[in-house]
C-alpha cells in the first residue's frame, strides 16, 4: 500500500488490478453471508415479504432449504460486479490522492491526510457504484414471499427499474451510501496504514538490517491481520449508514410506493421502533462476512500488487 514518490506514480494500474482480484476473489467466497446480512438490515418486524431468521445459521439453512443455493447466490453477479469494480476503483483513487498529497512533502503521509485520500476515493467510488448495489440489494431481498414480479436478472432488474422508476431510482440510498463509503473508507484505510507503520517500526527494530522496505519486512499474516483489524473498526463505527442504505433501496410496494421516503424517514422509523438495536439489525453475518474477507482482500492485494511490481523491474 505505501510506495515512494516517483516510483509510485507507475502503479496506477497495478493498484486497480490488485484491487480488483482481491474483490473478485473476496465475493466469491463470502457471498451467502452478504444475502443473510441484507435480510436481516431490511427485517423491522413490520413487513411480510422478509422471512424471520432466528439468527446467521439458521438465515443459512433456511434460505439453502427453500430457495437452495439459487437463494444463497442471490445478486452474485451485480455483487461481484460491484465489488471488483469498488476495490479497483478505490485502491486507484486512493492510491492517485496519496500520492497527490504527498506531493512537496515527506515521504510519510500523517494519519489526516490518510484519512483524507481515503475519503475522497470512497465518495467517488460510491457516485460510480450506487446503481450496482441498490441491483444486488434488490435481487438478494427476492423470496417466494414477494407479491411483485420478480427481477430475472440483473440486465431485467435495470430495465425494469428505469422503467418503472425512472434513472432516479438507480440513486436510491445515495446520501447514506456516500456516508458509508467515505467513513467506511477512512476509517479502515487510516487504521490500516497507521498499525502497518507500527508493524514495519517493530519488525525494523527486530531486523539487524535497518529501514528495509516494507514489502520485504511484511507477509500475508501481517496483511490478515491489518485487514481483519481495521474492518472491525470500520464496521462498528459505520455500520448504521449501511442498514440506512439496503432499507431506502428495497423495492417499493406494488402500488409504487416505497418503504421509506428518504434517510431522515429511515432514522425516525428505525429509532421509534426499534432503538439503537435496529441500526446494527445483521452486524453479526457482516463482522463474519466482512472481517476475514478484508483479510483474503488485502492478503490477494499485496501480493498482486508486489508480483505486479516485481513483472514490471524485471521487464
Amino acid at each position: 500500500m505505501t510506495t515512494t514518490a516517483p516510483e509510485a506514480r507507475k502503479w496506477h494500474w497495478e493498484n486497480a488490478a490488485a484491487g480488483a482480484t482481491a474483490g473478485f476473489v473476496t465475493v466469491s467466497v463470502m457471498h451467502p453471508l452478504d444475502v443473510v446480512r441484507t435480510r436481516f438490515q431490511v427485517n423491522d418486524g413490520r413487513v411480510s415479504h422478509v422471512p424471520n431468521y432466528k439468527n446467521t445459521v439458521h438465515a443459512i439453512f433456511t434460505i439453502a432449504r427453500s430457495e437452495g443455493l439459487r437463494g444463497l447466490y442471490a445478486g452474485f453477479l451485480p455483487g461481484v460486479l460491484g465489488s471488483t469494480i469498488s476495490w479497483g476503483l478505490y485502491f486507484f483513487f486512493y492510491d492517485k490522492a496519496k500520492q497527490r498529497y504527498s506531493k512537496n512533502r515527506e515521504e510519510t503521509l500523517s494519519p489526516g491526510l490518510h484519512l483524507a485520500s481515503a475519503a475522497e476515493a470512497g465518495g467517488f467510488v460510491c457516485l460510480c457504484t450506487n446503481p450496482v448495489w441498490l441491483v444486488k440489494t434488490r435481487l438478494q431481498l427476492q423470496t417466494p414471499l414477494h407479491q411483485t414480479r420478480p427481477y430475472y436478472g440483473i440486465f431485467d432488474a435495470f430495465r425494469t427499474i428505469m422503467r418503472e422508476e425512472g434513472f432516479r431510482a438507480l440513486y436510491r440510498g445515495i446520501v447514506p451510501g456516500l456516508f458509508l463509503q467515505v467513513s467506511h473508507g477512512a476509517v479502515q484505510f487510516t487504521a490500516y496504514e497507521e498499525l502497518r507503520k507500527v508493524i514495519v517500526d517493530i519488525k525494523n527494530m527486530r531486523s539487524r538490517r535497518h529501514r528495509q522496505n516494507p514489502d520485504d519486512l511484511l507477509n500475508s499474516a501481517d496483511y490478515a491481520v491489518l485487514g481483519a483489524t481495521s474492518k472491525v473498526a470500520a464496521i462498528l463505527l459505520t455500520y448504521p449508514f449501511q442498514v440506512m442504505r439496503s432499507r431506502l433501496q428495497q423495492r417499493p410496494s406494488a402500488d409504487g410506493v416505497p418503504r421509506y421516503v428518504d434517510s431522515w424517514h429511515v432514522v425516525k422509523e428505525t429509532a421509534r421502533y426499534e432503538g439503537v438495536r435496529g441500526f446494527y439489525r445483521g452486524i453479526t453475518p457482516s463482522l463474519l462476512k466482512n472481517v476475514p474477507a478484508s483479510s483474503v482482500t488485502f492478503i490477494v492485494y499485496e501480493n498482486v500488487l508486489k508480483l505486479l511490481k516485481l513483472t514490471r523491474r524485471n521487464d
